[in-house]
């Protein structure tokens, strides 16, 4: 491996740096995108049994909005109980767009990641020809210096696509994730407004 990064000249780096930022950004994301973490089961129920009290206690509605995503959602519902249901239905969007806002996060620096990476083997490629170029002559070449340009040039394009694939892959399987979990919330924050505001006493 460090053969390699060493043939691959300088123009590696910059795209090290970025495969590591990459992982880190898609282990980040495979943490915070648990479904245990965005729309645990029985977090409905939880809720539904705190909008027949009553009062519900702030700290209830604090441990349920702590819990998860949807938490979050179905907690601003129940703190708007009293209003209209227009008012419960609109506090509750407000918070849905600040929670997917949260389960979109990364994603905008993944896929330019994905894009960015191979322009970057790119550029690796376009020093590797100069170094070729710049060892040759009318009169012959400096094999060494031919070689090593060559290194450059796939080297780099090489590892600016091994760095692009996953990290698209990655970007768009958790669009699509968030995509689902957003569905999936929803559906939560209906339920929980038929049952606090039904449509009847609208």
């Amino acid at each position: 491996m460090l053969s390699i990064i060493r043939d691959a000249g300088w123009p590696i780096w910059p795209l090290l740096a970025t495969s590591v930022v990459a992982l880190a950004l898609i282990i980040e994301r495979l943490l915070a995108l648990r479904a245990d973490r965005v729309v645990p089961s029985g977090q409905l129920a939880q809720a539904a049994t705190l909008a027949a009290r009553p009062n519900v206690p702030a700290d209830a509605l604090a441990d349920l909005a702590a819990r998860s995503a949807v938490g979050q959602i179905l907690a601003s519902g129940l703190k708007a109980r009293h209003l209209s249901r227009e008012r419960v239905r609109e506090a509750m969007e407000d918070t849905g767009r600040q929670v997917t806002h949260e389960l979109e996060r990364y994603l905008s620096a993944l896929g330019t990641i994905a894009a960015v990476a191979p322009l970057m083997g790119l550029f690796g490629t376009v020093i590797g020809m100069i170094e070729i170029f710049s060892g040759w002559s009318p009169t012959g070449g400096d094999p060494a210096q031919l070689a090593r340009g060559i290194s450059i040039a796939l080297y780099n394009t090489a590892f600016g696509i091994f760095v692009a694939i996953p990290a698209l892959i990655c970007q768009r399987w958790f669009r699509a994730r968030v995509a689902g979990y957003v569905v999936a919330m929803e559906q939560a924050a209906s339920r929980l407004l038929d049952t606090l505001r039904p449509e009847s006493s609208r």
